[in-house]
């Protein structure tokens, strides 16, 4: 039972957006430490942070284009007694995507500037993504709510949809370093390796359903059916259900999957006054401060997948009859769904083996632009590159722009963010205290119940940032003015 209520708990605390994970609102800080790098791992090059400890962060929400969110009735349904449309405003859209749930836990780690041109970091995360794509509304509602009943017969046609359940760990090692500095030119590059831990996964893709839903009888007849299921939970709900010991023995332990994967980036600043931050005695560079008046990146992250050797997939074919009730109970594991699937009409080819479950590789570009003083904007643009029809999770696109206050001791940042899933913009808050971090992608939820998204991350890291190495010599009012500059 314990473990039945962790699994529970992983399906509920990961429900968030996906892009939460970017820590957009406080990420491009030039003092953000290693969370910088999730964006573009060439980010650490050239850090302002000689040394940074992490010692933990998670974040949490929902993102779907399906129903605006109640947090009051979210909340509510913590006690058991919240019914689906009380935590969810359920919209007409017929096909929806949505990310319930998605959790992503930094674990401590650690970040070192070895020189000014070379640094590395060393983290570890715990990942989770339960996502619906391309669902239609009233198969979803149907088969998660038992409060949910249409009134009447439906006939409707899905195709194309994919719904991936899947926790994993990773060890990150990351590089960075400057390529080339001349004057008001640099480029960095950067690279992280990811070896990863399969936690386990289940994965329902379909190529086609065509059914018809009897209300009166509460069951589904579908015809010309072409699906294909796998997973990694064979027996039951409990192979997931050690909870945070299981995500812990990803890095000591046996794994259920193993798997390489990887983010590659660049960096390209543009210094017109590169020349102020240079001591005209000693010719010392003070590399504690930013020097660009524009900065451009572009990265692609989560290349790679998890192979799960000991694997069972099926593809279904044919006409049969479900009931909805009996469906939602044999769904989460292989040999009930499989079992129940084949008593019912359907025709299952069925085999062990492995299988590869993809990360959701993403192309981020990204500008950073220096105003005045303390203050910049960035932009940042998110866009999936990864097969939606594979084994796997995926993002959705998104363009970010986030006006900040960005110092050495604080940051503040108000990212505010259209999002391709619900056709929207979004606002959110991120602040940095020190290494304190505390934010939002989207705090509309907040304040309405007609929101389609919402997030919260915060996290603590021990930060030491570089400082400029002045001068003894006796500098002349002009070089004093210089610098001053």
């Amino acid at each position: 039972m314990k473990k039945r209520i962790l699994v529970i708990i992983l399906f509920v605390v990961s429900a968030l957006s996906v892009h939460a994970q970017r820590y957009l609102g406080i990420a491009t800080s030039n003092w953000s430490g290693t969370y910088g790098m999730y964006l573009n791992p060439a980010n650490i090059a050239d850090s302002r942070t000689k040394f940074a400890i992490d010692l933990m962060s998670i974040n949490f929400g929902v993102d779907n284009n399906l129903a605006g969110i109640n947090l009051s009735g979210a909340f509510s349904s913590i006690g058991g007694n919240s019914k689906l449309n009380e935590t969810f405003n359920y919209g007409n859209k017929q096909q929806f995507s949505l990310m319930l749930p998605y959790a992503a836990l930094n674990l401590p780690g650690i970040m070192v500037s070895i020189d000014h041109k070379n640094s590395i970091a060393l983290t570890l995360r715990v990942r989770g993504i339960n996502q619906f794509n391309n669902f239609d509304q009233r198969l979803f509602r149907t088969i998660t709510d038992p409060n949910y009943n249409s009134g009447n017969d439906f006939d409707f046609t899905s195709a194309n949809f994919n719904w991936t359940l899947h926790a994993w760990s990773e060890i990150n090692l990351c590089y960075g370093r400057v390529l080339y500095e001349k004057e008001e030119h640099m480029l960095k590059v950067g690279l992280n390796l990811k070896l990863l831990g399969g936690i386990g996964y289940v994965s329902l893709k379909g190529k086609n359903l065509d059914a018809h839903f009897y209300s009166a009888a509460d069951s589904l007849r579908a015809n010309n059916t072409d699906l294909e299921y796998s997973s990694s939970i064979i027996d039951s709900l409990s192979e997931l259900g050690g909870g945070v010991s299981d995500a812990f023995s990803q890095f000591f332990g046996k794994k259920g999957g193993n798997g390489f994967g990887a983010d590659i980036g660049l960096v390209y600043e543009y210094r017109p006054d590169y020349d102020d931050y240079v001591d005209p005695v000693s010719k010392h560079v003070d590399h504690s401060s930013n020097k660009y008046k524009i900065r451009a990146s572009v990265s692609v992250t989560d290349i790679g997948s998890i192979n799960y050797n000991n694997t069972m997939s099926a593809n279904i074919t044919g006409n049969g009859s479900l009931s909805v009730g009996d469906l939602a109970k044999n769904f989460t594991n292989f040999n009930s769904f499989s079992d129940y699937a084949g008593s019912r009409g359907f025709h299952l080819d069925t085999a062990r083996g492995s299988t590869k479950v993809y990360l959701p590789t993403a192309l981020i570009i990204g500008v950073d632009y220096y105003i005045w003083q303390h203050f910049y904007v960035n932009g940042t643009y998110i866009a999936n590159l990864a097969n939606r029809q594979n084994f796997g999770n995926s993002y959705y696109n998104q363009f970010t722009l986030t006006p900040r206050f960005d110092t050495k001791f604080m940051s503040v940042g108000v990212p505010i963010t259209y999002s391709s899933l619900t056709s929207g913009f979004k606002a959110g808050f991120g602040m940095r205290f020190g290494g304190f971090i505390l934010g939002t992608d989207d705090v509309s939820a907040f304040f309405s119940n007609s929101a389609y998204g919402v997030n919260f991350y915060v996290g603590a890291f021990v930060p030491i940032n570089k400082k400029y190495k002045k001068s003894n010599e006796t500098h002349t009012e002009s070089d004093t003015n210089k610098l001053i500059k």
